[in-house]
């Protein structure tokens, strides 16, 4: 960042891991001496709550939202974001990143460097390389391809990313965010820029993702875009029931003149019968699920204040010991 006054805000959510949260404040402090502020979302930790002696024995400044309850990895991040949000300069710049480690501080900069072009408002993370198993790797190519048939839009990023101030601003006006960020991100029509960067692996502990949970976390993109998902499932489902259709009337024809074996036409017509009932209830259940997710969306609320319970502050990272007072207003 060219302007010394400009400040890097970190926003990252906390479920369950001090020790890897410790050690990710300590090194942004070594990455990042001047000008951090680190927002950590305590995503209603229990065995290990967050407590505000890791940023300042890291010699960060920065706040910890003690959240009422669990409300998952994506909500933690809006949140997060919409308390920054109020607290942004137009020469701020916004971080969003996982407290375990696989976000790399150190690749930080690579993300602000693309950021700094006038026709650019966010650059996200696209992994050049990852830690994982090969059974997440299989899913995770699968998703990708899954989600381009059903959207018609590419997804190659996750929740690492750099922002702008009015970006951030107008991520926090869309209900979609607390589902999931990077579909947000798609659906904002901001100019989004990506950044090959290495994945590296948790700084200590284990994942809290299993396979279920990722499996949820890929539809809960899918349900971004549901409208999108039902044309497409719409037109494929009508173009099959077109073809049983066709093909019934075909196999009709070839009864009454004669061409049929004993037994053939029955079968075949059961089976396009089949295919004519599967794919109108397919039909049906996209439509009534995509009632209920806009439905949903848009009746949540966007109130991040509502899920705060307590806010701790540190002023270790700031001269002469005080918090600036933008960031307490």
């Amino acid at each position: 960042m060219s302007n010394s006054a400009a400040r890097l805000i970190v926003v990252t959510p906390v479920y369950e891991d001090l020790e890897a949260s410790s050690r990710l404040f300590k090194e942004l402090a070594a990455v990042f001496p001047q000008s951090l502020y680190v927002i950590a979302v305590d995503d209603g930790s229990v065995r290990q709550p967050l407590p505000i002696s890791a940023l300042e024995q890291a010699g960060v400044s920065g706040e910890i939202l003690k959240l009422r309850r669990n409300v998952g990895h994506q909500r933690a991040i809006s949140i997060g974001l919409g308390h920054a949000s109020q607290i942004l300069s137009e020469d701020d710049r916004v971080i969003v990143m996982d407290s375990d480690g696989e976000d790399l501080p150190s690749t930080i900069s690579a993300l602000l460097s693309q950021l700094a072009s006038d026709k650019v408002d966010v650059v996200v993370a696209q992994r050049r390389s990852r830690v994982e198993t090969l059974k997440f790797k299989a899913f995770y190519v699968v998703y990708k391809h899954f989600f381009q048939l059903l959207t018609g839009r590419a997804i190659s990023f996750g929740n690492f990313m750099a922002m702008k101030p009015a970006a951030v601003k107008r991520l926090v006006s869309m209900q979609e965010l607390t589902i999931h960020v990077a579909a947000a991100v798609l659906a904002s029509k901001l100019r989004v820029e990506t950044c090959s960067l290495d994945r590296g692996p948790r700084y200590a502990g284990q994942s809290k993702m299993n396979f279920v949970g990722l499996a949820l976390h890929g539809f809960k993109g899918l349900m971004v875009f549901a409208e999108d998902v039902l044309v497409r499932v719409g037109i494929a489902c009508a173009t099959i029931a077109a073809g049983s259709i066709t093909g019934a009337i075909i196999a009709t024809l070839l009864k009454v003149l004669g061409f049929s074996t004993p037994g053939w036409f029955s079968i075949a017509l059961g089976i396009l019968v089949l295919m004519f009932l599967q794919t109108g209830a397919l039909a049906l259940m996209t439509l009534m699920l995509t009632g209920v997710v806009r439905g949903g969306t848009v009746a949540a609320r966007l109130d991040y204040q509502d899920f705060i319970e307590t806010v701790l502050v540190s002023r270790a990272g700031t001269k002469s010991g005080k918090t600036p007072e933008k960031l307490l207003s």
